[in-house]
């Protein structure tokens, strides 16, 4: 069995897949599905093409985030739907959110979350090792675009590109059933570490880990994947073109780097001079970088990248320089 490094050196040279059937997927279905939840969401769906996905955040009118989600425009048994997903535990959080704002609309809610399977397959060989089981070319999907395939026993699965990751990544959606058939793909599996490694050089926050329902959506940093200022009116619009308009944000998620010792634990604080200006969300220590990193909020004032703050002094005292995101940015 390969530890930790020698699965992370695997996934930058080869592929290694990642087991997140634990992802929570809701669906919603009906004639009115897209209009419905782009007046709910950041980004616009109203627009979105079949085959095609976007990254968003369903807000609270306050704009305090309830769940951050990777949007697809699919077609299941001739029928178009969108589905939903987010990190484990969101789906009923999700359904009883979409729910709540249905009053007339011709649209369903239905948590998909235990009928089927993800797994994501990371690494320069991931392409090549899909299109030896699947065959066809995924060559010319786009982020978070996707492509039907079809399973020798018959069911209908989905291959999703995935770029918010630090390596090639994609999604295998499919039926529960057909899981299993996955192991065709000469690709060995990988434990969850290796994939927070990732996921923390792409500088992509975890709802649960780098925010949850307190935070401000401008806070998160993902304006620029997961916002559109031009789709029109939707739930919490108001105070996030407010914070657009100032052209300020109190605090920002940023990343930090530190030369040596050990990841930072989980709300450690960042100080310039005596002034305490930040807290850690999520830290791994980089292979390919050889520094430890870690996810950030930083306090207006220190924001600006190649800053240098000091790792509270009570108890570390490393200095730690603030950096943007992300922290490697897939080739």
């Amino acid at each position: 069995m390969e530890n930790t490094l020698q699965q992370y050196q695997t996934a930058c040279t080869k592929a290694v897949r990642f087991d997140l059937s634990a992802h929570a997927k809701v669906e919603l279905a009906g004639p009115e599905a897209r209009s419905f939840l782009h007046n709910l969401c950041t980004n616009d769906v109203k627009n979105l093409a079949e085959g095609a996905g976007c990254e968003a955040f369903l807000t609270t009118a306050k704009a305090r985030v309830v769940a951050h989600v990777f949007i697809g425009h699919f077609r299941f048994h001739d029928q178009p739907l969108l589905l939903l997903e987010a990190v484990p535990g969101q789906a009923v959080v999700l359904a009883k959110h979409l729910n709540h704002y249905i009053v007339s609309e011709r649209v369903e809610v239905a948590d998909r979350t235990e009928t089927l399977s993800m797994h994501r397959l990371v690494g320069p060989l991931a392409q090549a090792a899909l299109e030896a089981v699947f065959g066809g070319n995924l060559a010319g999907l786009k982020h978070l675009q996707h492509q039907a395939v079809r399973f020798p026993e018959g069911s209908t699965g989905f291959v999703r590109r995935f770029d918010a990751l630090s390596l090639p990544s994609f999604d295998i959606i499919c039926p529960k059933e057909a899981a299993p058939l996955l192991e065709k793909l000469a690709v060995s599996s990988a434990d969850p570490g290796v994939h927070e490694i990732l996921r923390v050089e792409a500088g992509l926050p975890a709802f649960g880990r780098d925010f949850d329902e307190s935070r401000l959506v401008m806070e998160v940093n993902r304006t620029a994947q997961a916002i559109s200022y031009t789709k029109g009116c939707f739930l919490g619009q108001e105070p996030i073109v407010m914070a657009r308009d100032r052209g300020q944000v109190n605090r920002l998620l940023l990343g930090v780097k530190m030369a040596t010792g050990e990841p930072l634990p989980r709300g450690a604080r960042l100080f310039k001079g005596e002034a305490e200006v930040g807290q850690v969300t999520s830290s791994v220590r980089s292979p390919r970088l050889d520094h430890v990193i870690a996810l950030a909020y930083l306090k207006r004032g220190f924001q600006e990248p190649g800053l240098e703050l000091v790792v509270d002094p009570a108890t570390d005292g490393r200095p730690a320089i603030v950096s943007a995101l992300p922290f490697i940015a897939q080739n």
